[in-house]
């Protein structure tokens, strides 16, 4: 067993090594989901011992920590490979991340736009529904309200699949 092997945290240049439990336990994320990062190319460790040990540092644990910052805002691993990619190059990374945000507040909007329109749509249908008579238990209709539904790709009264 190498001397860097050997200890579980080692100062290395002036900074603390974690294994990657020990990284997985400072930050929350997972041992498995670090590892994913790693293949993603989102952290990487700072070294491996010579037994394929990870040891990673400070640098490490920040990006993991921004990770999980940028996923709370609903970035994907995709957005977040561009940022750290963006900074990597030392370029700066807030404007992306301005209108990178600024798309998601426009699909936002249009989500919202469509439930509503759902919302609205489904509640036409309870309106309607109320003074319905139910189904005699003994017919062979599954629900004839739902039954009486027309759904054409064009015509969709609620934006939902119908495939």
């Amino acid at each position: 067993m190498g001397e860097f092997e050997g200890q579980h945290s080692r100062a290395a240049a002036g900074g603390r090594l974690w294994k990657i439990g020990e990284l997985a336990e400072q930050t929350g994320v997972a041992v498995a989901t670090i590892r994913y990062y790693e293949s993603l190319g989102l952290v990487e460790p700072a070294r491996r011992s010579e037994s394929g040990y990870r040891y990673y540092d400070a640098g490490a644990k920040r990006r993991l920590e921004f990770v999980k910052k940028a996923q709370t805002l609903r970035f994907s691993l995709a957005d977040i490979r561009q940022i750290l990619t963006m900074r990597g190059r030392k370029d700066p990374a807030c404007p992306l991340v301005v209108a990178m945000l600024a798309d998601k507040i426009a699909d936002l909007e249009g989500q919202i736009a469509r439930l509503q329109a759902l919302k609205g749509a489904l509640e036409v249908y309870r309106a309607r529904w109320q003074s319905e008579d139910f189904d005699d238990p003994r017919s062979e209709h599954l629900c004839s309200l739902i039954e009486k539904v027309e759904v054409s790709p064009e015509n969709n009264p609620t934006g939902l699949s119908t495939a």
